[in-house]
């Protein structure tokens, strides 16, 4: 049976689970697990009753990367292999990984990354898309690409600086040095840190909340923050009027003043 990804929703609570379920390679990502976590971030970014998505991995590891069969030596066949097209054949191979990494980032709901384990390589970059991370003692981190002479070809060289500072980033990708959950979480990089049966739990308490929230300002906020990433102040406060505006003039700001003055809690709509 091809590797695929467990897609779960809470259709009460409004949340979807994504598990990367390939135990027995610690999830590292094949290109069939790729083609499908592809898919499922697509069909959860399409669904309004949806409003936050939790990435998880199977068995002891969140993702150790991509698959090293689908690379030079191995047995598998798949983009990463060098074949009778060159270096542009292998450019182009890249479609499907920035795919995954892009539906994340440019999913206007929140995604959480519960880390289960090791999250190295491209896995790493996985959870650093991801704009939520909670991890267990267990997990470690790492940009291994530089162990196999590789550079950081899912993203990392614009990730880390963002997340890390230059500093930092320069390390990571130079040395390919682990990195732990307490470091981690020192950097900013892990919102929490929990025990191994209160991982799941967590992430789906942290997804109920943004769920329970105002979608319409949810989705504004994620998209500001992401974008603004690359614009000036000026051109970001700008931006920030038009999507006020919008939910100014929304059904959910209403019912929000509407429960702040009834002192009660507010029922977002999404409208």
């Amino acid at each position: 049976m091809n590797p695929s990804v467990i897609r779960e929703v809470d259709s009460e609570l409004g949340f979807a689970t994504l598990t990367l379920n390939r135990p027995d390679r610690l999830n590292s990502l094949s290109n069939n697990l790729l083609e499908s976590l592809a898919q499922e971030l697509a069909t959860v970014a399409g669904e309004d009753s949806i409003r936050a998505v939790i990435i998880t991995g199977s068995g002891r590891a969140f993702c150790s990367g991509a698959d090293t069969d689908e690379m030079h030596g191995g047995d598998g066949g798949g983009p990463h292999k060098p074949g009778t097209g060159g270096a542009e054949e292998l450019r182009r191979g890249f479609r499907l990984a920035q795919k995954v990494i892009l539906g994340i980032h440019k999913m206007e709901k929140p995604v959480i990354a519960a880390i289960n384990g090791v999250a190295v390589g491209a896995g790493f970059d996985l959870a650093c898309a991801c704009d939520l991370r909670i991890a267990t003692p267990s997990a470690r981190f790492m940009a291994a690409y530089v162990h196999v002479g590789l550079f950081p070809g899912y993203g990392g060289t614009w990730l880390y600086p963002r997340i890390f500072g230059q500093a930092k980033a320069a390390e990571l990708m130079y040395t390919g040095n682990f990195m732990e959950v307490d470091e981690a979480k020192s950097l900013g990089f892990l919102n929490d840190i929990v025990d191994e049966d209160e991982l799941i739990s967590t992430a789906e308490n942290m997804a109920h909340r943004i769920a329970s929230g105002p979608p319409i300002a949810i989705r504004l906020a994620k998209t500001m923050m992401r974008r603004g990433l690359s614009m000036d102040l000026e051109t970001s406060l700008e931006m920030s009027a038009a999507a006020e505006a919008i939910t100014l003039s929304s059904g959910d700001h209403i019912e929000g003043m509407a429960a702040l003055r009834q002192k009660r809690r507010p029922e977002f709509k999404g409208n």
